[in-house]
């Protein structure tokens, strides 16, 4: 099953630029086959964060597989991603 990413961010601040590489890292060390992520600026796009409540910035929605997992920050803490997005067992299990 693909895995869909969502990040919302502002701009080209240093903790969106952060979680934008964090992210990446994290992709590539799961090896994750078939996965997007989405970036989504929300200076350009904020009806898309009103439609997805986002409350503060950077978040990274995790789409799918479900169930839909939001976590907040720069997503530098790789475990606290993992573990809060429940990608861990689903790669394993795979």
């Amino acid at each position: 099953m693909k895995c869909v990413l969502k990040l919302f961010i502002t701009g080209n601040t240093p903790s969106s630029i952060r979680a934008q590489k964090n992210l990446k890292i994290i992709c590539q060390d799961l090896n994750l086959s078939d996965y997007e992520i989405q970036t989504i600026d929300v200076i350009k796009h904020p009806e898309l964060a009103e439609e997805n409540k986002i409350v503060a910035i950077p978040t990274l929605i995790k789409e799918s597989p479900p169930p839909q997992q939001k976590i907040i920050g720069d997503l530098s803490d790789k475990d606290r991603v993992l573990s809060g997005l429940e990608l861990v067992s689903q790669t394993i299990g795979e």
